[in-house]
């Protein structure tokens, strides 16, 4: 029987996770799968887990992408556990090894307006000023944007319904300038777009813009603004998050639109926060200032 594709049904239909997600799950997966080469699924012992993390680490893995495969692999063993007869979870307990905390990365206040303001009248690039406006704004994920439905949007009141991890869903608010572009953005969008069709964003066929091409299309506006470094969906996401809690301090809110679970993962812009507030005071405070 084929375990993994008998998985990834389960995450997509009964678990309701994403397809990049489940993607993602099946990569993981199959990298075990390689590294247990002969050896069935059922006779892998924690010996065998510690040394794939070895393996791994040895090959400059992060801990942080070991730690995401083995949350992979125990969910794979538990499900083969509950529905296939396993006895054995070798994943249980295993931890990965700790890597050193990165911050992630965030634009200026004045990089991310740069980047937004696309001046072309093209529809596409309409629509990807929509787009940018939209990340920057509400602090949406790739996976968020790309499944966005139109039905989702209530441009009087200033918010959008999204879906996220774990198939939740959460009401975000809109600025004033995201409102603006997709109210532009949607005449373009009637023109282009195919019969039935509900995603917010389609591209030329019609049909929803794909991840990979507003990764692509973000690089090529970022380098036309001028923007330097490697601009990717995710840094507008960064970018939204740090900037609303400079100006708020507010860390429950930003939580809340970010859409995490646990504010944990929220506190790492805190981190960033008392970075620009450092650099105000080392320009500012009169004995912090170097001679």
């Amino acid at each position: 029987m084929d375990f993994l594709a008998a998985y990834l049904d389960h995450l997509r239909h009964e678990r309701g996770l994403s397809p990049l997600t489940c993607e993602n799950y099946g990569r993981d997966i199959r990298g075990l799968v390689g590294m247990a080469g002969e050896t069935p699924l059922q006779q892998l012992q924690p010996a065998h887990i510690r040394r794939f993390i070895a393996t791994l680490h040895g090959n400059d893995i992060g801990g942080k992408s070991i730690a995401r495969m083995l949350s992979s692999w125990r969910g794979f063993f538990k499900f083969l556990a509950d529905r296939h007869g396993f006895d054995n979870n070798p994943c249980v307990g295993m931890r990965a090894p700790k890597s050193a905390k990165t911050l992630p990365q965030a634009l200026s206040v004045e990089q991310a307006v740069k980047l937004v303001e696309i001046t072309d009248t093209d529809p596409l690039s309409i629509r990807d000023r929509a787009i940018l406006e939209l990340f920057y704004s509400s602090g949406l994920r790739l996976a968020e944007l790309v499944t966005l439905s139109i039905s989702g949007l209530d441009l009087s009141e200033g918010t959008v319904t999204v879906t996220g991890k774990g198939a939740k869903t959460r009401i975000v608010p809109l600025g004033s300038q995201a409102i603006m572009a997709i109210r532009t953005w949607l005449p373009e969008r009637t023109l282009l777009v195919t019969e039935g069709e509900q995603a917010l964003f389609v591209g030329k066929t019609g049909h929803p813009i794909t991840p990979r091409a507003v990764q692509y299309r973000l690089k090529q506006w970022a380098i036309r603004q001028g923007i330097a470094g490697n601009v990717h969906p995710h840094i507008l996401r960064h970018s939204f998050a740090t900037h609303v809690l400079q100006s708020s301090g507010d860390l429950r809110a930003v939580q809340e639109m970010l859409g995490h679970a646990n504010i944990s993962t929220t506190q790492v812009y805190t981190h960033l926060d008392f970075q620009h507030l450092a650099k105000v005071y080392d320009q500012a405070h009169p004995r912090a200032r170097k001679k």
